[in-house]
């Protein structure tokens, strides 16, 4: 009952600042799970807090040559973990980098229309190609700009169509081996290099190209939509989550999920405060009358 007590007396002389910072802190370990979510960085974090909690066993025990080496462990662990975790560090400090974007302060990312004639002219291509048993990988970046592996193949910078894409996935054109990038509403690159997921919880059946989809999908918020050469089958990549086998209706609704509810609703930014702000005054005013 004391520490009931205590506990709320803590709670009735905080201010806001104090629930700021449990906030902010809650968000950083929620980045710091999702950082280490795929299998070969959980086990790396579960070795590490398994050699925190031993340490802590052995100061209560009190057996102090055991302490003093996992003490000597500890020491280096920081310097340790920095180095072991640099590819997903840097990955994260990329997507925070793109997320902050002047772009979005200051208004609309894409309009909803632009995206509808993006989404059906993917989903047509893709139909065709899965009849044809064309080979395809399609990622739409979202927040997270794909810059890293932008770079690793040929910058296009062209408007999404049926045919441009089934042009750059026929099977003996140069680009068709690796990866479209679509961001902004059009097709930015051609034939790039996608981190392969390590995931052990996928089909033994998948090949590189839906290894591709999957890992893309864990290293960064984009939908990525994968045409298998072997068998036609369509299928998306979202979070690390692959859904197969899916018709074309189903493809386009499941795009129009995920690339359209998140623009349609950021019509914000400072020009829509500003809006709002007016609309409010105005309607007081109106009802003031």
């Amino acid at each position: 009952m004391e520490a009931v007590r205590e506990l709320f007396g803590t709670l009735t002389t905080m201010q806001w600042l104090d629930v700021l910072d449990i906030l902010l802190v809650a968000y950083l370990v929620y980045r710091v799970i999702l950082l280490v979510r795929t299998t070969a960085s959980m086990r790396i974090a579960k070795g590490f807090l398994a050699i925190v909690a031993v340490s802590a066993l052995t100061e209560i025990i009190g057996l102090r040559t055991l302490k003093f080496l996992l003490g000597q462990v500890l020491s280096i662990g920081l310097l340790a973990l920095v180095i072991l975790f640099q590819p997903e560090l840097r990955r994260m400090m990329d997507h925070l980098g793109s997320t902050v974007s002047l772009r979005r302060l200051l208004g609309p990312e894409k309009q909803q229309t632009e995206m509808d004639v993006v989404i059906t002219q993917t989903v047509k291509a893709c139909e065709i190609m899965g009849k044809e048993r064309v080979g395809a990988l399609i990622v739409f970046a979202r927040t997270h700009r794909l810059d890293e592996y932008f770079k690793t193949g040929t910058v296009i910078d062209g408007t999404v169509s049926e045919q441009l894409i089934r042009n750059v996935f026929f099977p003996k054109a140069a680009l068709h081996d690796g990866a479209m990038i679509i961001r902004d509403g059009r097709i930015a690159a051609a034939g790039c290099v996608m981190p392969l997921s390590e995931s052990h919880r996928l089909s033994a059946d998948l090949g590189t190209r839906h290894r591709a989809g999957v890992g893309t999908s864990e290293a960064s918020d984009a939908v990525v939509v994968i045409v298998s050469e072997e068998t036609g089958t369509i299928s998306v990549a979202v979070g690390g989550m692959l859904k197969r086998h899916l018709a074309p209706q189903t493809l386009e609704r499941l795009l129009r999920q995920e690339l359209i509810k998140e623009d349609s609703r950021q019509e914000s930014g400072i020009f829509t405060a500003v809006r709002d702000i007016f609309t409010a005054k105005e309607e007081n005013h109106n009802d003031k009358k």
